[in-house]
């Protein structure tokens, strides 16, 4: 079976509504954690306007974001293009966006936190604002995890991208192109050698395909939200080619539990270090050790660094 996209024209027609994220929110931090390089394909931003492409009751829609009020007394101007759009159609692409953007997380705790930890006090007030960032779906998250282990993160989305580009969803608006991220269906009318052909290993395009087919048959991803953490990374386990990184990855990215410090991210651990000006590398134990002392908030530190990161090596932009 060959793959079919699900591509939609549309002349501008724009449906608008407010969103009152719970404060402080930052938009362009947020969406540099969701985003994490910026030759992203499918999370976009300019400096001020947020776009993805979101399919709701199988429709894709150009759905943009701007930030109108304050970190304090945030407000998000939404925007979403088409002919037209049903009631539960905008009710889809507000619950997408509050998941993806963490719009109704209350940060509270964390805050009081690093009120007592001066290290990660310098860091929280650099980045107030920051919300945990999770994909729109547990089947995201776990294609991005496949695509970017072993790999350095710049060629993880570079590979992403060649996948959107391949057979995701995608709204021609004028003459742009925006694509949303591959659904499973989208990806289980693919062959090997198209994923090989994009970048990908026999490997990880076995394990794509064998979790593309497997979610069309009925496999419930979503389902891991009702499960702890020890009994979700077991269930993750037993998919091909996922291993501790990547089911550590999931939940954080995927469940939003970010009480949880992927330890086996080098990239992580390195920032890690360096932020913490340790003099040794950090192995997985380690990592564990040291998170217990950000409990319940180890997975937002995550991100936290991620920005520091972005932010040493010139990639968060003059926006952030």
């Amino acid at each position: 079976m060959r793959a079919t996209s699900l591509r939609a024209t549309y002349q501008p027609n724009h449906v608008s509504t407010v969103l009152h994220p719970v404060p402080p929110f930052s938009l362009s931090f947020s969406v540099w954690a969701i985003r994490r390089r910026p030759d992203n394909l499918v999370d976009r931003w300019d400096g001020m306007t947020y776009s993805r492409v979101i399919v709701a009751d199988d429709r894709p829609i150009r759905v943009d974001v701007v930030a109108t009020g304050t970190t304090a007394h945030p407000l998000l101007q939404v925007t979403a293009d088409g002919e037209s759009l049903t009631r539960s159609t905008r009710a889809s692409v507000t619950a997408t966006l509050e998941r993806i953007l963490g719009l109704q997380i209350d940060l509270r705790p964390f805050y009081r936190l690093a009120n007592r930890d001066p290290l990660l006090a310098l860091l929280a007030a650099r980045f107030r604002g920051l919300k945990p960032p999770r994909f729109p779906t547990v089947f995201e998250a776990v294609v991005n995890g496949i695509a970017c282990q072993q790999l350095s993160l710049t060629v993880g989305i570079i590979l992403l991208d060649r996948l959107a580009r391949r057979c995701a969803p995608s709204v021609t608006v004028g003459s742009t192109v925006v694509y949303a991220f591959p659904r499973a269906r989208d990806i289980a009318g693919l062959r090997p050698s198209d994923l090989r052909a994009l970048g990908f290993s026999e490997a990880k395009a076995r394990a794509l395909l064998e979790l593309a087919t497997n979610v069309e048959a009925g496999l419930d991803l979503e389902s891991l939200f009702e499960l702890d953490d020890e009994t979700a990374i077991a269930r993750l386990l037993a998919l091909r080619g996922v291993g501790r990184w990547t089911a550590e990855y999931v939940l954080l990215r995927g469940l939003g539990r970010i009480n949880l410090f992927p330890g086996d991210d080098v990239g992580a651990r390195t920032n890690l270090a360096r932020w913490m000006k340790l003099r040794t590398p950090l192995d997985y134990d380690r990592v564990r050790r040291l998170a217990r002392r950000w409990h319940p908030f180890a997975g937002f530190l995550y991100f936290h660094l991620l920005l520091k990161r972005l932010e040493e090596t010139g990639q968060l932009g003059d926006d952030a």
